[in-house]
């Protein structure tokens, strides 16, 4: 065995297993295949480890044998000094930062997290919403990377003790960053985490989401009405922002007004007047919406509907002539409703001004490079969950050097789309909350309804679209 075997294990695949599990069960992971994870391993019990191993993942198992000496090299190298070869080329040179948003871009990466540990300091991306390894940088070093990032997001390198934020700007290889800094002190330092902005706005599409082509004709009739609200609803990181973007930018035309309100501005639009929240100097978000109805806007775009107060503005402003696109925080498109009654917004305004609530959530795609296609197994969905009679197989993730050995790249938005009709006014306004009925009369899918014809195109994994079969 060579050193450079040790150096090209993919920090994804050490990943499968933790430090201690490796040490426990001496195995290192060393590839993935069709026929499982591949370990290498100097057990003299091979059936039994095998058996273990695939009860602990839930995955199949390949088991190849090694020396001790070999095992300990294995062991040794990528569980505790793991990436340093990756780290030290970097070199912790002026331009590091640069380098290292080479590769977050290069990877597709929407984050990057320093966390610093007790006897090492790792660094993750985010990419496609699942944090990967990428890099493990030596305890002693950490804390001048901190400060070089502290210092170029212009922030106090002596102040430890407490959160800051900050941000950088960028211009990489062509393209220009925003990175939003935040610092966090933890346990062992400072836990940094930079978040990439980007100012290109031309990869932002309403036809490039994911949409079916009858949810976009839905969703583009909507925008047509002069006043009303739109509201986007989902957890963090389903997708909201990126909607609201791509429909502002369709709807950014020379003879309307449109004004918004950010926290953070994530792309900058020509021809529409964005404002950054600082609340810090008494720039929230009441104050400036009261502010807005001055400044004779057409359009209005809210980040988001946090309380009682931002609802109730949001809604007058809908009354008084003015479309008003926002997000909300609620798990479906018929739970917005809900979340604006229990916010104290009488049902009867919300019924008269609400023009669409559209739920999203973003689910992985499968790599096409290394996807198996597969034989249905009841156990892999919820309990008492009825399979439909049209999904016959189903594809799972193995991972390849394409995917960066994760199974997955790149993914796809999955809608919900209630437009507000004549028909659905009176339950709105008599707080009527039964909507099964109400969904297969308008035609509406689900988020679930949408996974299952996802799964059935092989477009993504059961395990990956399990959230949203529970529910």
């Amino acid at each position: 065995m060579t050193e450079n075997t040790f150096y090209n294990i993919h920090s994804s695949i050490l990943q499968k297993i933790s430090s201690e599990q490796a040490f426990h069960y001496r195995i290192v992971p060393i590839d993935h295949s069709q026929d499982g994870i591949i370990f290498k391993t100097d057990s003299s019990n091979l059936l039994q480890l095998k058996t273990e191993l695939h009860i602990i993942l839930n995955t199949n198992i390949v088991l190849e044998k090694c020396t001790p000496e070999e095992l300990q090299t294995l062991l040794t190298f990528n569980y505790r000094t793991h990436s340093s070869k990756k780290i030290n080329s970097l070199n912790y040179s002026d331009d590091f930062l640069e380098k290292l948003l080479i590769d977050a871009q290069n990877m597709g990466s929407s984050d990057i997290h320093f966390e610093p540990y007790e006897k090492r300091c790792r660094v993750r991306f985010r990419i496609d919403g699942k944090l990967i390894e990428q890099f493990v940088i030596p305890k002693e070093k950490y804390p001048t990377m901190v400060n070089k990032v502290k210092i170029k997001a212009d922030l106090d390198i002596a102040e430890k003790r407490l959160p800051q934020d900050g941000r950088i700007s960028i211009n990489t290889n062509g393209n220009e960053f925003d990175i939003r800094v935040s610092t966090l002190p933890i346990l062992n330092g400072e836990k940094l985490v930079l978040r990439i902005l980007s100012k290109d706005s031309t990869i932002i599409d309403l036809t490039k989401l994911g949409f079916s082509k009858n949810e976009l004709k839905t969703y583009r009739e909507s925008l047509k009405k002069p006043s009303g609200i739109i509201l986007i609803s989902g957890p963090t990181g389903s997708g909201k922002t990126t909607t609201l973007y791509a429909t502002l930018k369709e709807l950014n035309k020379e003879e309307d007004n449109i004004l918004t309100l950010e926290d953070p501005i994530e792309y900058t639009l020509d021809g529409i007047n964005q404002v950054q929240l600082k609340e810090n100097i008494g720039l929230d978000f009441v104050k400036t919406l009261k502010t807005f109805l001055r400044q004779d806007p057409n359009i209005i775009m809210i980040g988001e509907i946090r309380d009682a107060e931002t609802a109730n503005i949001a809604i007058r402003a809908a009354q008084t002539g003015h479309l008003v696109l926002s997000t909300i925080h609620t798990n479906s498109a018929w739970g917005t409703i809900s979340r604006l009654i229990d916010m104290g917004v009488p049902s009867f305004l919300i019924a008269s001004t609400l023009n669409m609530s559209l739920a999203q959530r973003l689910v992985r795609k499968l790599c096409n490079n290394c996807k198996v296609k597969s034989e249905l197994d009841s156990s892999l969905f919820p309990t008492n969950f009825k399979i439909p009679q049209e999904l016959k197989f189903h594809y799972t993730a193995v991972g390849c050097n394409s995917c960066h050995h994760t199974g997955y790249k790149g993914r796809e938005a999955l809608y919900e789309i209630l437009p507000i009709n004549k028909g659905l006014r009176v339950p709105i306004r008599e707080n009527l909350l039964e909507i099964d009925s109400i969904f297969k009369e308008n035609k509406i899918l689900t988020l679930k309804q949408n996974a299952i014809k996802l799964i059935n195109k092989g477009t993504t994994s059961i395990e990956e679209a399990y959230p949203l079969l529970t529910s």
